[in-house]
């Protein structure tokens, strides 16, 4: 007998659980299916646990690099990486025990094991001993997410060749490492890594790391990596991936010249996939894109009435929080409420690199592609009390302004804790506030924040700091 729900959401990431969570909310019977991780890519081997592996390899480039600045020193320094790790899934295993709390308080049923649809929403499960459950359903929220794109020639054995899942794992650190892309996963690995000491070099196609973000952040971030000692090799085409007895070779090229470059292990970190494949979609008539992300429309919704998409199958922004976003407006468009669409390029972006990036919106040569007057405003932490205090000061906050209506166009900042600044932003951006606003919504002295008030006051014309 199949059993009957309002709503089955296929993948427990921050996306599927927060739409499991939000539509129990709204009255609706509900279940989840899982075949691996509560909390998904996500809590198990993504945004948490390397945040926890930041936070120590902060701890380690001080002990490391600063003690002299600092007024401290050490004998016998030991920075132990594996207790880092320990650590990293420690935390990782607290939220996701959370997540576990969580569908039992809101009465969601759970189903651990291989979801695939069939006509007519039919939901057949299969757990890891082989057992199938049928399930049916009025709505099916897919989310599913993505995964890491390895070149089949690069040979990714899961030791000397790696993503960032196996990365994130490991306990031994990389005497030497060659990162594969300068997205957020290949900077903030180069951050880890190199704070311990490991000799990394970044390998990017295009002309600059962090190719999505404004391009004065991109350059300032190459200036304080390479401080660091992290070698980049921009405009730099990988042609093979191979493993040798002592680690791995990789093969880059620019401008006709061939380079061979050496480590104890690769990151390969160019791209994701959609996990899209065995789910039955073509079976459910779902429409996918030339690429395999699920085609939906503004409320989240395929082309088949009741299925619904969202987070990194749809490939819209693969981050976590939009997908949590997208997860939330489903179900409140399957209970009946009234929403606003999501507008992808105002959510903001976060990287956790040292010094951290952070944006949203237009950067600056996109909106000057627009054929809008465009004012630019900036501030440097080199002028922030706290900044200073803290002793990174290294970078600025950047706004893109459109000069006739004074309102924020885009944000790019770069510096100490910038990911924590971008509330504020994006909501001032969505209310339509003014630049003359913000700078008048007074700041607690001395904070990082101060830094958003006194690009503000630049925008002005009446700078006070600098």
């Amino acid at each position: 007998m199949t059993e009957h729900f309002d709503v089955i959401v296929i993948g427990a990431g921050p996306g599927g659980y927060v739409a499991a969570i939000r539509s129990a909310q709204l009255g609706l019977k509900t279940a989840i299916i899982e075949k691996q991780w509560m909390g998904g890519v996500c809590l198990n081997v993504g945004c948490i646990p390397s945040k926890s592996l930041l936070k120590n390899a902060d701890i380690a480039h001080t002990l490391r690099e600063r003690g002299k600045e600092l007024g401290f020193s050490f004998e016998n320094l030991v920075l132990d990486y594996s207790l880092a790790v320990k650590r990293s899934r420690q935390v990782s295993d607290r939220l996701v025990k959370g997540v576990g709390f969580l569908m039992k308080k809101n009465n969601i049923t759970v189903f651990n094991g291989t979801a695939k649809l069939s006509a007519g929403k039919i939901v057949t499960v299969t757990d890891s001993a082989g057992t199938e459950t049928g399930l049916s359903a009025e709505n099916i929220i897919l989310a599913t997410g993505a995964s890491s794109i390895v070149p089949g020639p690069w040979g990714m054995d899961g030791e000397s060749i790696l993503t960032y899942k196996e990365a994130i794992l490991q306990e031994k650190m990389p005497k030497s490492a060659i990162v594969i892309g300068s997205g957020a996963i290949g900077v903030e690995f180069s951050t880890v890594w190199s704070s311990y000491g490991s000799e990394v070099t970044i390998v990017e196609m295009l002309p600059r790391i962090v190719p999505l973000e404004d391009e004065e952040v991109s350059a300032e971030l190459e200036k304080a990596f390479k401080k660091r000692g992290i070698k980049i090799m921009t405009n730099h085409k990988v042609e093979s991936v191979e493993r040798t007895e002592t680690g791995v070779k990789v093969t880059v090229s620019s401008n006709g010249e061939v380079k061979e470059l050496e480590a104890e292990q690769a990151l390969i970190a160019i791209g994701f996939r959609p996990n899209s494949g065995n789910l039955g979609l073509e079976d459910a008539g779902v429409k996918l894109s030339d690429r395999g992300f699920v085609v939906i429309d503004d409320a989240m919704q395929t082309n088949v009435p009741g299925i619904y998409a969202i987070g990194d199958l749809t490939g819209k922004l693969m981050l976590a929080h939009v997908g949590s976003a997208m997860g939330i407006l489903a179900a409140e468009h399957i209970a009946g409420h009234r929403s606003q669409p999501l507008r992808y390029e105002m959510m903001p972006r976060a990287t956790y690199c040292q010094p951290q990036v952070a944006s949203f919106g237009l950067t600056e040569k996109q909106a000057k592609e627009t054929g809008v007057e465009v004012k630019i405003a900036k501030f440097p932490f080199q002028a922030n009390g706290k900044a200073l205090g803290l002793g990174e000061y290294a970078g600025w906050i950047k706004f893109v302004i459109d000069a006739k209506e004074n309102t924020l166009l885009g944000a790019h900042m770069i510096g100490p804790e910038v990911t924590e600044l971008l509330p504020e932003l994006t909501l001032v951006e969505k209310l339509g506030i003014s630049v003359e606003e913000i700078a008048k919504n007074v700041h607690a002295h001395p904070t990082i924040s101060e830094a958003i008030m006194e690009a503000a006051h630049a925008a002005t014309g009446a700078p006070i700091h600098m």
